[in-house]
């Protein structure tokens, strides 16, 4: 009787650790933060510092933070903080696919996943809620932006993030769409978000001697490295100038260089979603239902024939 009655023991404790092994009853909230690399650029060090500042142990939180570019090693910490207990996995992810099965295990396992920044490809049911940019649309109104400016043509330098985030798909979707309208695409690449690996494209495209008059740079990082390539061959870009440079982000310095008429383009991509995250994990601490699965950040675009030195204090990151 007693072996059987401890049998039954050790079968409750692992139906126990299903539904969330290794949760902690110190009074926190843990949450699992899954982020790019703080270093990746402006917007990704202003996101990673809200963060940091409001999943505090002041506010409740017992927060762990892993960085990564790369889709298999954050599917990795997702499943290392899932084996930890946390109660919440904070993803904003490298990749949109190859999500699913890590995501069923944090179900499974009773961990609540919220995805911040950026969209992934999975059931909507393996998240709680999603707090995101329209990437698609900060593509669409960068790209209507540079079709209104009715240049006679249009050779574009185009420098892509990331392959297969969802910033990089976004903001290329709508510019793809217009060199089937007859844009040409002098060149398609990925920078990484690097400013060095910007420049060096921009070399290499002139060194090559063909034309263009538009560089357009997914992320503030690499519009910079392209304005750095340029100016160290004498081509003058800007307001007026021979080429346009556009970008993505808002940081404060770029949006100076606007301001100067060095750029003419740049497209807001709000880095703070802290405030959004904490909001809803009290609601669901306190066990409401959610109104909304998905909350778009507001943003807009600036020109630089347009812009005031109101904007740049006020939406410089």
């Amino acid at each position: 009787m007693k072996k059987f009655l401890a049998m039954l023991l050790v079968a409750a404790m692992a139906v126990a650790c299903l539904a969330g092994c290794g949760k902690k009853d110190d009074g926190f909230i843990h949450v699992g933060i899954i982020n790019n690399d703080p270093s990746e650029s402006g917007y990704r060090t202003a996101n990673d510092r809200d963060l940091k500042n409001t999943f505090t142990e002041a506010n409740g939180y017992k927060a762990t933070f892993n960085y990564s570019l790369k889709n298999d090693e954050q599917i990795q910490f997702a499943e290392q903080m899932i084996n930890d207990g946390v109660d919440y996995l904070l993803l904003s992810a490298a990749a949109t696919s190859g999500w699913d099965t890590v995501l069923k295990k944090a179900q499974k396992a009773g961990v609540k996943v919220l995805l911040f920044d950026r969209t992934i490809d999975a059931d909507p049911s393996l998240y709680e809620a999603s707090i995101v940019s329209d990437m698609d649309k900060e593509g669409q109104t960068a790209a209507d932006w540079l079709k209104a400016q009715k240049l006679d043509k249009y050779e574009v330098i185009h420098i892509q993030g990331v392959m297969g985030s969802a910033a990089q798909i976004g903001r290329t979707k709508a510019m793809d769409a217009m060199y089937a309208q007859g844009w040409t695409k002098v060149v398609q690449q990925t920078g990484n978000w690097s400013e060095s690996e910007a420049q060096q494209i921009v070399e290499s495209v002139i060194a090559s001697g063909k034309s263009f008059n538009v560089i357009y740079a997914e992320n503030d990082n690499m519009a910079k490295g392209a304005a750095l390539a340029l100016d160290k061959a004498g081509i003058s870009h800007g307001v007026g100038k021979d080429v346009i440079i556009m970008g993505f982000d808002c940081n404060q310095w770029a949006l100076e260089e606007l301001l100067k008429g060095n750029w003419n383009y740049d497209g807001q991509c709000n880095p703070f979603q802290a405030s959004y995250l904490n909001n809803i994990i009290k609601k669901l601490e306190a066990g409401e239902k959610l109104s909304q699965k998905t909350v778009i950040m507001d943003e807009k675009g600036f020109d630089a024939s347009t812009i005031t030195q109101a904007d740049v204090d006020n939406y410089g990151i």
